[in-house]
């Protein structure tokens, strides 16, 4: 989901006129309009230099100066996954804890979404907490948990980010969850049923998205080198409201912005099923682009992966997969 910030100008304008009439030179020193995004570039700095101490001082400070604002409790939902990343595991889930509690707090009654630091926040510091269980061989809380928060937080904008998590843990070697077919681009896509037989992976991808398109050229490529043994491709996408150079857009206008760009930049994909659906992305918790899933000859995912993959390491995923034979399909 993108995020964008928005301030009328006239809010501006009319309290610029309402103290100048009371007599006061309305001026904003150039530190304090930059300090509140500084604290969290700062603090990735220093989690992506793996000096976490430098980055809990960088945030300490930070806090002491500004107070608990919504990009200081970012900032500690940050520090949480970088203890996670070096395997603190204890650190991981002190600052995840720490982090939901003040955005909550924070928030009291208004939506996640009023805030989009906060919402990071909460979502960053659920993914953390329920990573720290699985890491110590606690998957089912780690399931309950996640399943709590996805309760609390459903139809909000960090609901399939939770929904990742909880597939993370549990989806591999369960039925794929159905496609919506009610939308798509190219030809009708096949139920999974439908598909029993075959190799399925499912490519979400967004239009947006340049990863998405790094990613296209490795499972065209293993297409053409498997499709005769029974790999075959399903590209689901959804609509994000805005088309080129981000300007908003209609869903009709977006749907042909989407396929414009199947066209130039998927061209593999002109003749295979590109479903456009939210609730598909919902179902799969695809809060990353790409995501892949391999669903094997029976229907049973046998890989969810949010993020790119090498052509070597899908690959390796794919062969033993095509390997079985169809005649063991169970229907």
């Amino acid at each position: 989901m993108r995020w964008m910030e928005r301030t009328d100008p006239r809010t501006w304008l009319l309290t610029g006129v309402a103290l100048a009439l009371a007599g006061v030179l309305l001026t904003v020193p150039a530190s304090a309009q930059t300090t509140a995004a500084q604290v969290v570039s700062e603090v990735r700095a220093a989690i992506d230099a793996r000096d976490l101490d430098r980055a809990d001082a960088v945030f300490t400070k930070h806090r002491r100066e500004r107070g608990e604002t919504p990009e200081v409790i970012e900032a500690l939902s940050w520090l949480g996954r970088g203890a996670l990343a070096q395997g603190q595991l204890d650190r991981a889930d002190r600052y995840a804890r720490e982090a939901y509690q003040l955005a909550v707090r924070s928030l009291g009654t208004r939506s996640v979404d009023t805030e989009p630091r906060l919402a990071t926040a909460v979502g960053a510091a659920i993914e953390v907490q329920a990573q720290v269980y699985g890491q110590r061989n606690q998957r089912s809380d780690a399931v309950s948990f996640l399943r709590g928060q996805l309760a609390t937080y459903k139809n909000t904008s960090i609901h399939t980010r939770i929904q990742k998590n909880i597939n993370l843990l549990s989806l591999e070697g369960q039925r794929a969850p159905a496609i919506d077919r009610t939308e798509f681009i190219g030809p009708q896509p096949p139920t999974l049923d439908a598909l029993k037989g075959k190799v399925v992976l499912l490519f979400f991808w967004a239009h947006w998205c340049p990863d998405c398109k790094a990613q296209a050229p490795i499972i065209s490529s293993l297409l053409d080198e498997y499709r005769a043994q029974g790999f075959t491709v399903i590209a689901p996408t959804q609509r994000f409201g805005y088309a080129a150079g981000g300007v908003t857009a209609g869903p009709a206008a977006e749907l042909r912005y989407i396929q414009q760009v199947r066209d130039t930049s998927y061209k593999f994909l002109v003749d295979l099923p590109v479903p456009v659906s939210e609730s598909t992305y919902t179902a799969y918790g695809v809060s990353t682009t790409p995501t892949l899933v391999l669903v094997d000859r029976s229907g049973i995912v046998r890989m969810y992966h949010p993020g790119q993959l090498t052509k070597a390491a899908l690959e390796q995923a794919l062969r033993p997969l095509l390997a079985a034979s169809s005649a063991n399909v169970k229907r």
